[in-house]
């Protein structure tokens, strides 16, 4: 689950680290606030359609398991793994 979140904070920060990207190839200060005013809200969209999008698309394609779930036991004392019968 940590994963899962830390994969969609790191989505969208992507478009603010593009843009920098973008400030520093034009030889320009990305610390600076002057640069960032007019992109900000723009920026900020499309990293919550980039979530919202990669959200939808991983409930689209995630595999769905019909079967019950056998949780993990010991077997002649080997641990089975637990998996979907």
């Amino acid at each position: 689950m940590l994963r899962s979140i830390i994969e969609e904070v790191l989505l969208f920060v992507l478009p603010f680290c593009l843009f920098a990207g973008y400030l520093i190839v034009n030889r320009r200060n990305p610390l600076d606030v002057e640069h960032w005013d007019g992109h900000l809200f723009w920026l900020t969209v499309v990293g919550l359609v980039l979530c919202i999008a990669v959200f939808t698309y991983t409930g689209w394609i995630a595999p769905r398991n019909q079967g019950a779930y056998d949780p993990p036991h010991m077997e002649n004392g080997r641990l089975v793994p637990g998996h979907f019968k």
